[in-house]
């Protein structure tokens, strides 16, 4: 038996696909490992054979657990929660949420200059664009979103532009509610034509020429977004 396999689930929750097409049942004896925990994760993995379940849904693959025999599941959670037991681990581990804290709120602040850069809103509009940029960077970047922020595929501004035009997508068109044909394509054409209006709404804020902020959906979202955010106890 190969020491790690990487499978793909079935309707069967006890029944796997292997990539050569081999429905697999885990032996007797093993047990599933739930996704959550890295550190068990990948020392149960060093710990002898295992099956790694994955899901593939589009770009993105999920973890579905990890399978592996009970013994070793065991015996390497008594071992780390031994270790997590102990007073220089809580240290360590404090430490640790500390400098991911600093860092997250670094990124946050540099995500946030990048959106004001891209919409180089005039001096007219320079308020509005600073309450946008901060609701687009509080959206878009917490850790674990999944967002076109936390992709490391492009350069911080491409990501600060993508994110403003995701945001004005759902926030400023009718797309939450289109109906759109399952027809491959039809879905990317759609968001190419609605990110179309919006660049075309973001040019009108970089010209200090005032305009009606009722009929603007851009003005009228972002007013919307920070009374909802003030009325939040």
């Amino acid at each position: 038996m190969a020491e790690s396999l990487v499978l793909a689930p079935t309707s069967d929750p006890n029944v796997f696909l292997a990539p050569d097409g081999r429905r697999l049942t885990p032996p007797a004896g093993w047990v599933r490992l739930p996704p959550g925990d890295a550190a068990v994760t990948r020392r149960v993995k060093l710990a002898g054979p295992s099956w790694a379940v994955l899901e593939k849904r589009g770009r993105k693959v999920f973890s579905k657990g990890l399978w592996a025999p009970r013994e070793n599941v065991e015996s390497v959670r008594g071992a780390i929660e031994a270790e997590r037991s102990t007073e220089g681990y809580a240290k360590k581990r404090q430490s640790e949420l500390a400098r991911r804290e600093r860092t997250q709120a670094e990124y946050v602040a540099t995500f946030e200059e990048e959106v004001v850069a891209f919409l180089r809103f005039s001096r007219e509009w320079h308020e509005l664009g600073r309450a946008l940029a901060r609701k687009v960077a509080a959206h878009a970047t917490p850790v674990g979103s999944g967002t076109v922020a936390r992709t490391k595929r492009i350069s911080v501004a491409e990501r600060a532009e993508a994110a403003v035009i995701a945001w004005m997508r759902h926030q400023t068109t009718a797309y939450d509610a289109l109906v759109i044909p399952r027809v491959k394509g039809a879905r990317r054409e759609v968001r190419r034509e609605l990110a179309g209006i919006s660049r075309a709404v973001l040019d009108l804020h970089r010209r200090d020429v005032p305009h009606g902020i009722a009929a603007c959906p851009l003005c009228a979202a972002v007013v919307a977004a920070v009374e909802r955010e003030t009325r939040v106890p």
